[in-house]
């Protein structure tokens, strides 16, 4: 039974452990949130729905993603990530990770 606490955090700098594509975390899920139509397609390797997931600006693209915990992995390389959404959603960076921009209501 999954306890469904999230190794990663906002902000952290990760590496796709199969497509080995760098990018940084904006927001986690504490299980999968998507449909079974999706889920279907894109999680190919059929990664548990009861554990972290994890979206995720990808770095050198305008592309996001949907990534189950098991798929990551700590990035060694902590230069900062190139996506043209980063500033929405982080507001600093202080050399290892990404500070989340507070929200206004």
């Amino acid at each position: 039974m999954s306890m469904n606490l999230a190794h990663y955090d906002l902000g952290q700098i990760i590496r796709h452990r199969r497509y080995e594509y760098r990018g940084v975390i904006f927001g986690v899920d504490p299980c999968f949130s998507l449909d079974e139509q999706w889920y279907e397609s894109m999680a190919v390797t059929r990664p548990p729905r009861d554990c972290p997931w994890y979206h995720v600006l990808v770095d050198g693209t305008d592309r996001t993603t949907y990534v189950a915990e098991r798929n990551l992995a700590p990035c060694e390389d902590h230069q900062q990530i190139r996506h043209p959404k980063l500033g929405e959603c982080f507001n600093r960076f202080d050399g290892d990770r990404y500070y989340i921009r507070a929200t206004t209501q």
